[in-house]
C-alpha cells in the first residue's frame, strides 16, 4: 500500500478550524464546569413535567435541602417577602427550637473534598430573631470532617434586621467523599439564608471546575459555540435562554429550567423524567462563556434565539410582525455592544463593571440554532430579518445560519437553496451554515467525501457531529473507540474540503455520569474526577496538527479508502512540517509505504500520534480513563509507517 506526498498545494486550512460546542445539557455547567457545589443555592429550582407541546412547572424551592439532622424537628420555609434581588424573591426561614440545629445540601451525589484544598463559602443571611453565630461544616455519617464559625451581624434592637453577606473557609484533612454540606446555628431562633455557594479554591479564575478546564484547553480549540443547542430555543419561549437575564452578579440572576428535564417525556413515565430538577441557575452566563473563550484561547460564537421555541418539542413562536420580534433582534445588537462596546456603552459599562473593560472582540454570531423553514415557522424571513439590522451597524461581524437539524432531508435541501438564492442579493449575508449529523459510524465511513463536490460559494461550519454506535441515557460505553475512528476517518473529509468547511465541532461536549440525557459525549466526568473519551483524543489529535494548507494527492484517498484507510494530508508553513493524518479502519495491521515528492527535503524524523486499541467496541471509564488514549512518540523515517488494527495516528515530518 502506497501513499505518495506531491509537492502540490491544495486549498488554505482556516485558523482554529477545529473548536467546541457548548450546551447545557448532561449536567454541564450547573454540577460541571461551573465550579459551584452547592445545588439549590438560592431556593428558586422548579419541577418541570409535561411533554410534546404541554410543559409546566412547579415551585419547589426546598429540592435539595434538608434539616440537620432529619428529625431534628426545625423549621424549614420557602418564602418571598424581602428578597435581596426580585429576580431572585425565595429565600429561606429556617427556625431553629434547640441549639445545635441546622439544614444540610445534598450537592448532587454529594460533597467531595480534597485532602488539603480549601473551599471558599459565602452565604447571605438576615438575623430575623436571634442572636447568637453559625457553623457551616461538612459531615458524613455524622462525623464533621471540615467547619468553620461564622460571627453574625445583629442589628440593634428596634432596628430592622437587613441582609449581610458573610464568606468564610472550610479546610479538608482527608479526601472525603458523598458528604453533606451543613449549617447550624448555636443557640434557638430564626435566621433567613439565601445564595449560599461553595466554591473549591482551584476553580480557575474563580468560576470553573479546574480538571474541566484543563480538558478544554488541552484540546487547543479555536473556537467555542455556547451556550447551545436546544436551550437556545427552549422548549417554551419563557424557558428559552436569555443572555441579559445571565448578566450581572451572581445573586441576582433569574435562574431557569432546564429544556432537556423533559427530555424524553411521555406517557410511559407519566411525562416526569428523573431529571425534572434539571435547573440552570445562570451562574455560568454568556459573560463567563466569553470569559471561558479568552483563557482557552478560542474565538466566542454565541447564539441566540429567532423567537422560534425548539420546533421538535413547540409550536410556539413570535409572530415577525410583532413589537416582541423587534425585542429578539434587539437582543442580538445589544450582545455584540456588550462583547465589543466601549465603555462609554450601556452594554460595554456592565462588561467593564462585570470585571472586563476590554472588549472580548467577538466577529462571530449564530443566527438560530437548528432552525428549518415552515409554513408557520419563517425562519428564512427572521433570518433575513437579523442579518439586515446586524450589519446595518457592525457589518464586521460574521453570522453562522442555520442548515436545519439533519443532512438528508428536505430542511437541510430548502436551507441551502434559500442561502444561495439570497446570497447574491445581499453582501456578507451568511458566513457559513450549520450542519448537525449524528450518525452511525458506518455512515462516517461512506461519506468521507461528503464535501468533496460541495459548491464552494458558501461555507460549512460542521456545528455538531459525532458516531453513534449505541445511544441514550447514561451510556458511557456508547463512546467506543469504533465511533471515534469512523469521526477521524470523517475528519480527514473534512480537512481535504477546508476550503468548503470553515468550523467544525464535536457534540455533545460533557457528561455528568449518573446525570447524563444524552450519550455518547467527548467528556465524562462524576464529582471526583473526569477523563477523556476515545472521540476527545481524536479532536486532540487534530486540534493540535492542523496545518496550513492541504496538500494535493491527486485523488489516492479513493484508492486507499478501498482498502479501508482514510488519510489526509497538509503541510504547517510556520513550523515547517508535513503532517499526515491516517485511520486504518480494519481488523488487520496495514504497511503504508510514504514517498515524497523530491522537493520535499526531510530531516529524517517522524514524530507520531498513536490512538488505537484491542476492540472497536472499547470505552474509557472512570477507573480505566486512559485504556483508550493518545501515546507520542519520536522515531526515525524509514520509508513506512506501521498501522495496528483500529488506530488512528498522526505523522509529523520536519523539512530539512
Amino acid at each position: 500500500m502506497k501513499l505518495h506526498v506531491s509537492e502540490k498545494r491544495g486549498v488554505p486550512i482556516a485558523p482554529g478550524m477545529i473548536g467546541l460546542f457548548f450546551e447545557d445539557i448532561n449536567y454541564a455547567a450547573d454540577g460541571g464546569l461551573y465550579a459551584e457545589m452547592i445545588e439549590n443555592r438560592s431556593f428558586e429550582f422548579v419541577e418541570a413535567r409535561g411533554s410534546h407541546r404541554d410543559y409546566y412547572t412547579t415551585y419547589d424551592g426546598g429540592y435539595g435541602w434538608k434539616p440537620y439532622p432529619e428529625d431534628c424537628g426545625a423549621c424549614m420555609e420557602f418564602v418571598s417577602g424581602s428578597p435581596l434581588y426580585e429576580t431572585s424573591p425565595h429565600y429561606l426561614r429556617f427556625t431553629a427550637g434547640k441549639a445545635g440545629k441546622g439544614f444540610s445540601n445534598k450537592a448532587y451525589r454529594g460533597i467531595f473534598l480534597k485532602k488539603g484544598m480549601e473551599y471558599r463559602v459565602s452565604f447571605y443571611a438576615r438575623m430575623a430573631h436571634y442572636q447568637g453565630n453559625l457553623e457551616v461544616s461538612v459531615r458524613k455519617d455524622g462525623k464533621t470532617v471540615a467547619s468553620a464559625k461564622v460571627e453574625c451581624i445583629h442589628a440593634p434592637e428596634g432596628e430592622w434586621q437587613k441582609w449581610n453577606r458573610y464568606e468564610t473557609v472550610l479546610r479538608a484533612d482527608e479526601d472525603t467523599a458523598n458528604a453533606l454540606f451543613v449549617i447550624t446555628l448555636e443557640e434557638p431562633g430564626c435566621v433567613e439564608f439565601d445564595h449560599i455557594s461553595m466554591m473549591p479554591g482551584d476553580a480557575v479564575a474563580g468560576i470553573f471546575r479546574k480538571d474541566l478546564f484543563e480538558k478544554l484547553k488541552g484540546l487547543k480549540p479555536g473556537f467555542l459555540r455556547f451556550p447551545g443547542g436546544c436551550i437556545i430555543e427552549g422548549n417554551t419561549l419563557s424557558n428559552r435562554y436569555r443572555f441579559k437575564d445571565s448578566l450581572g452578579t451572581p445573586e441576582s440572576r433569574k435562574s431557569n429550567w432546564n429544556r432537556w428535564a423533559v427530555h424524553e417525556n411521555g406517557p410511559e413515565n407519566n411525562c416526569h423524567s428523573i431529571y425534572s430538577h434539571y435547573n440552570q441557575t445562570l451562574g455560568l452566563g454568556y459573560y463567563e462563556y466569553f470569559l471561558l473563550c479568552e483563557l482557552i484561547g478560542a474565538k466566542p460564537l454565541p447564539v441566540l434565539s429567532v423567537g422560534l421555541a425548539c420546533q421538535y418539542m413547540s409550536c410556539e413562536l413570535v409572530p415577525i410582525d410583532s413589537p416582541e420580534f423587534q425585542e429578539f433582534i434587539q437582543d442580538a445588537l445589544d450582545l455584540i455592544e456588550f462583547a465589543n462596546g466601549g465603555t462609554e456603552t450601556r452594554w460595554g459599562a456592565l462588561r467593564a463593571e462585570m470585571g472586563h473593560p476590554a472588549p472580548f472582540g467577538l466577529t462571530l454570531l449564530g443566527i438560530g440554532n437548528e432552525q428549518w423553514q415552515t409554513e408557520k415557522a419563517d425562519f428564512f424571513q427572521r433570518y433575513i430579518a437579523f442579518e439586515k439590522a446586524i450589519h446595518a451597524k457592525h457589518p464586521e461581524i460574521q453570522l453562522i445560519g442555520s442548515a436545519g437539524p439533519d443532512i438528508t432531508s428536505e430542511r437541510y435541501t430548502a436551507a441551502w437553496e434559500f442561502y444561495r438564492q439570497e446570497c447574491p442579493k445581499h453582501e456578507n449575508f451568511v458566513y457559513a451554515l450549520d450542519e448537525h449529523y449524528y450518525v452511525k459510524p458506518q455512515w462516517f465511513y461512506e461519506h468521507t467525501d461528503f464535501y468533496d463536490n460541495y459548491s464552494r460559494d458558501i461555507k460549512v461550519f460542521s456545528g455538531e457531529y459525532a458516531a453513534h454506535p449505541v445511544n441514550g441515557m447514561n451510556r458511557p460505553e456508547a463512546n467506543t473507540l469504533g465511533g471515534a475512528l469512523a469521526e477521524a476517518a470523517f475528519l480527514t473529509g473534512v480537512e481535504r474540503n477546508a476550503d468548503v468547511v470553515v468550523l467544525a465541532s464535536y457534540a455533545p461536549l460533557f457528561a455528568r455520569i449518573g446525570y447524563t440525557q444524552w450519550s455518547p459525549d467527548l467528556i465524562w466526568f462524576d464529582e471526583t474526577t473526569a477523563y477523556g473519551s476515545p472521540s476527545y483524543y481524536v479532536q486532540k489529535m487534530y486540534g493540535e496538527n492542523m496545518g496550513t494548507v492541504t496538500l494535493d494527492t491527486e485523488g489516492q484517498e479513493k484508492l486507499l479508502r478501498q482498502e479501508g484507510v482514510y488519510y489526509s494530508a497538509s503541510l504547517d508553513e510556520n513550523s515547517q512540517e508535513i503532517i499526515l493524518k491516517i485511520v486504518n479502519s480494519t481488523e488487520e495491521t496495514k504497511t503504508i509505504s510514504v514517498d515524497f515528492a523530491s522537493g520535499w527535503k526531510l530531516n529524517g524524523n517522524m514524530k507520531v500520534t498513536r490512538l488505537h486499541g484491542g476492540s472497536k467496541e472499547d470505552y474509557n471509564t472512570v477507573d480505566f480513563p486512559e485504556k483508550i488514549s493518545a501515546k507520542t512518540e519520536e522515531t526515525l523515517f524509514k520509508g513506512e509507517i506501521s498501522l495496528d488494527a483500529n488506530t488512528f495516528l498522526v505523522a509529523r515530518f520536519s523539512l530539512a
